[in-house]
């Protein structure tokens, strides 16, 4: 029996767990081919890659942001040999499985929660002479034009997993792709809008297996492992534990991602890692969602934002974790201006990255279920995001997904980060009515439906700031002029902002340079590559002072002259008072 097990995943560089489990727990007594494909590949050519493999069985894992391109794949599949036989597991079809069986005739079997068990007891009936599909647990099936379920197992004791890391064909992508692990399973919260809220309690694999599958990844050359714990830091002593051993075993250039909750993680456990941990080797993503208190009473959210941004704020000073928060917009009982007060009190701790996201209303979650409480409408097809509820209405949502799109490009993307802060600081009542006013603007210009070079995105920002009529805009362009520069690794042939020095301005300070070295500092430049490699800019204002002060005088204007040195990855600065050059003249 000829048996593979696919998945559409939503990039190349992620990797799917779940197939794995399954292959390595259904060994040796079945032989299971991996397949993984993306959703953006043409659906014939993922259905001629299996046809031409010849199974008997395909198991598929299905997920929101897959289901639709895979049932097309199934039903294609269905098509030209309706023999094969087809499993779907997953999230997304574990619940509202009746549904599923009646929607999709070419499903065959749903393996409901956990699988590795379920599917290995169906591979045996499926290869057997007189089959028992009733003692098959966790399942769903036809029988006689019925749809049957069959009650799921008891969980599994996930000490007895075998490891799904240590197949040879995944060896040479281990460098190339975001490697998932897992050391538990379960979430000891109840957020109702959460699929893991679903499974009561958390429960740990061995953690000996866990640190050698570790040890085996890096050694053959895994570079971002990422934990897919809901809580990695429940268990403190855990936490601990771990965070020791990949401080004292991580090889050069390995990133190790984590789901934590903030509010109850240890100041003594974060003044650990700010003294031990090396710089970049850790990121964490830390769910904020709401700071609105009856919006998380209402999903059943614990959360202490106190707290939260107490430990957001240790690790910040420690400057060795990079902190990715996540917001939702859509919850109950916050509409357009809590949601503003929401982000402002999350973006005041400056993390590194910040997630907007809109509320899905997944199948099997509590706020699915009571979903005409709030007057809820969401999309019928996955990701079934919401399109507005009691208080909240899709103009409002049109609204912050405006946010969504420039912080993303602008926040997130770290491109022009000096200016951004100044803008925030400075110009805009909040951080939120920045980048409100800036989406709307984006959206009437049509910005949104075509693509960006790194040049277009200052041009753009320069557009609108120039349209809102801010005050000091001369100081605002300088700072773009800085990040602008600061992200080149060679001189730009041209750039975004129109030359400010004629090429015979720019040769006489270049001369005087020459002629007077010392007018920049202790840097040693000869005619070449004062000429070649080096970019002079006339300021309004002394960055150099800012950047120690954040204070602006613009009584002091100055030239930055930028050096592109081949042999560095970045530029270096040397701001040049005006008044140096008026001595040597």
């Amino acid at each position: 029996m000829k048996i593979i097990c696919a998945t559409l995943n939503a990039k190349y560089i992620h990797t799917n767990l779940a197939i794995r489990y399954l292959k390595a727990y259904a060994e040796p007594e079945f032989d299971i081919e991996l397949a993984e494909y993306t959703i953006k590949d043409p659906i014939m050519n993922i259905v001629t890659d299996l046809i031409r493999r010849k199974p008997n069985v395909i198991g598929f894992s299905c997920y929101i942001w897959n289901i639709e391109e895979t049932i097309k794949v199934i039903q294609m599949i269905k098509k030209i040999d309706p023999t094969i036989v087809i499993v779907v597991g997953g999230p997304e079809v574990s619940y509202d499985v009746q549904d599923w069986m009646k929607k999709v005739n070419e499903f065959d079997f749903i393996i409901v929660g956990e699988g590795e068990e379920s599917f290995k007891r169906l591979l045996r009936e499926l290869n057997s002479d007189d089959k028992h599909f009733d003692q098959v647990p966790g399942i769903s099936y036809r029988h006689d034009g019925t749809i049957l379920i069959n009650p799921q197992l008891h969980k599994l004791n996930l000490h007895d997993l075998p490891s799904p890391y240590r197949f040879k064909e995944d060896v040479p992508q281990l460098g190339k792709r975001v490697n998932y692990i897992e050391t538990s399973r379960g979430c000891p919260f109840s957020c109702q809008f959460c699929l893991s809220s679903i499974e009561v309690g958390v429960r740990y694999f061995d953690r000996e297996k866990i640190k050698e599958d570790i040890r085996y990844l890096m050694k053959n050359g895994a570079k971002t492992i990422k934990f897919v714990d809901r809580t990695f830091n429940i268990s403190r002593s855990y936490a601990m534990e771990m965070f020791r051993f990949l401080i004292d075993e991580h090889l050069p250039g390995t990133v190790f991602q984590f789901e934590i909750t903030a509010d109850i993680m240890r100041p003594e456990v974060i003044e650990f890692l700010n003294k031990e941990a090396p710089p970049g080797l850790f990121r964490f993503e830390i769910g904020v969602q709401s700071t609105n208190d009856y919006t998380n009473e209402l999903v059943m959210r614990k959360q202490n934002f106190e707290k939260l941004t107490r430990t957001v704020m240790l690790v910040k000073e420690g400057r060795k974790i990079d902190q990715h928060l996540d917001l939702i917009a859509g919850l109950p009982e916050e509409d357009y201006h809590s949601f503003r007060r929401t982000f402002n009190d999350v973006f005041a701790l400056r993390p590194e990255e910040l997630q907007l996201g809109f509320l899905r209303m997944l199948r099997g979650t509590g706020l699915r279920i009571r979903a005409e409480e709030h007057q809820y409408i969401y999309s019928d097809h996955p990701p079934y995001e919401i399109l507005g509820n009691r208080i909240l209405s899709f103009d409002d949502i049109i609204q912050i997904k405006q946010v969504e799109d420039v912080l993303e490009k602008y926040w997130n993307d770290h491109r022009m980060d000096h200016t951004i802060e100044y803008l925030l600081s400075n110009i805009f009542p909040s951080p939120f009515d920045f980048f409100q006013d800036f989406g709307r603007f984006w959206e009437e210009k049509g910005w949104s439906r075509i693509g960006h070079q790194l040049e277009d995105l200052f041009r753009r920002l320069d557009e609108f700031l120039s349209y809102s009529g801010i005050q000091n805009l001369h100081i605002v362009r300088d700072m773009m002029k800085y990040d602008y520069l600061a992200k080149q690794k060679y001189k730009p042939r041209k750039t975004w902002w129109e030359p400010t020095l004629s090429k015979k301005d720019r040769s006489h300070y270049y001369q005087m340079i020459l002629h007077t070295p010392s007018v920049i500092g202790e840097s040693k430049l000869d005619e070449k590559d004062l000429f070649k490699h080096t970019l002079l800019e006339p300021l309004s204002f002394d960055i150099e002072k800012f950047f120690i002060n954040n204070e602006i005088h613009q009584n002091e204007p100055t030239f930055l002259l930028v050096h592109f040195d081949p042999s560095n990855e970045k530029p270096t600065f040397t701001s040049i008072k005006q008044t140096a050059f008026q001595m040597i003249e």
